[in-house]
């Protein structure tokens, strides 16, 4: 078994811990960002890699709730964006270290904003800088951001849902059972995957959805190239509907989410026009029909705009799986750095350069 797979098979219990300590002995922490992020004129929220997708979910509640909020990645905020007086940055970062919230936080220093850092390493910069932090405790993944990419995701999401109505121990406990379900679907998940068709080493894959689920659109992106060592795009399903699906081909291979109230007859009907075009669709959402998709991988119920807590799970076992059938090593990077702490070129100090590079 890899690493990856077994990080994954933990999840379920990361998140439940997570879930616990957000109503429990976090919430003290997370009342007080909240607190803060109120009292905000400016209110940004941002990441790098995998910590920036992390954000999505929270994005859409703030959205949802008409608190408006500032969205961008940290090294496109910390290169281009002038805080004014009384901004607030919402920080999310597995490790602390990275360079562009290591920069970020000098930037945050000089300008007088305050930082709010959502992390789940204690000696990591952002946790010793910020003036509130988010401590979660995780256990950290062998490699691939797994359980650090999906609880700095609720982390981040029962932030804003306390900044704009309230995260208690109710709505905490109905969280719990939608991931104690997810748990239970796993094997279903793992035999459907491995039974299917859809999932082809060498094969470009489109990731399509929208609301919170875009996070893990462009989470799946990057695990397909982290994990598989595989090209992938990521897209809203809007935006694919504006002009890219020309490139729809026989055989290409599509994965869209389908989000538990919205645009549920639309984006299924975007699916079965791929499949009508020759591509091969895999479907992930709550109460889809069986025939929506070449592959259709059940969600169970979960309250809306959570839906992200739970439907990044069977895309990670895929990408585990494409990476077993493309006989590649998802437990090491060949050319990135664990964590990424200068702004110069691709290979990490750690990093072995492919046979092909010049």
């Amino acid at each position: 078994m890899t690493h990856f797979l077994q990080d994954i098979l933990r999840q379920p219990r990361e998140l439940e811990r997570t879930l616990g300590y957000l109503s429990g002995a976090g919430n003290h922490d997370l009342q007080a960002a909240a607190d803060a992020i109120r009292r905000a004129r400016h209110v940004y929220l941002t990441g790098i890699g995998s910590s920036w997708h992390a954000a999505f979910g929270a994005g859409v509640v703030f959205f949802s709730a008409g608190k408006p909020i500032y969205m961008q990645d940290a090294g496109e905020l910390v290169q281009f964006a002038k805080f004014p007086p009384e901004s607030l940055i919402i920080a999310i970062s597995r490790s602390g270290r990275s360079v562009e919230i290591v920069n970020l936080l000098a930037k945050a220093r000089a300008s007088g904003a305050t930082v709010i850092g959502i992390t789940s390493t204690a000696d990591g910069i952002l946790a010793q800088e910020a003036q509130r932090s988010m401590l979660i405790p995780t256990a950290r993944d062998h490699a691939i951001s797994v359980n650090t990419y999906s609880t700095l995701a609720v982390a981040a999401a029962a932030l804003a849902q306390a900044t704009v109505d309230s995260f208690d121990g109710k709505l905490a406990a109905t969280l719990r059972c939608s991931v104690a379900e997810a748990e239970r679907r796993i094997p279903n998940w793992q035999a459907q995957i491995a039974g299917s068709s859809w999932l082809a080493p060498g094969k470009l894959v489109h990731f399509l959805a929208r609301g919170s689920s875009l996070g893990s659109c462009h989470e799946a992106r990057l695990l397909w190239e982290e994990g598989g060592k595989s090209e992938a795009t990521a897209l809203a399903t809007g935006s694919f509907r504006h002009g890219p699906q020309e490139m729809v081909a026989e055989a290409s291979r599509f994965a869209m989410w389908i989000d538990g109230q919205r645009c549920r007859e639309q984006d299924l009907s975007v699916a079965r026009d791929l499949r009508r075009l020759g591509a091969s669709v895999m479907v992930i959402g709550q109460s889809i029909p069986p025939d929506a998709g070449d592959l259709v991988l059940q969600l169970p119920p979960v309250p809306e705009e959570w839906q992200f807590m739970v439907d990044i799970l069977p895309a990670q076992l895929a990408a585990e799986n494409l990476a077993r059938l493309s006989g590649v090593d998802c437990d090491s990077f060949r050319v990135c750095s664990y964590i990424v702490e200068d702004e110069y070129g691709l290979i990490g100090a750690e990093a072995t350069a492919p046979k092909t590079a010049k």
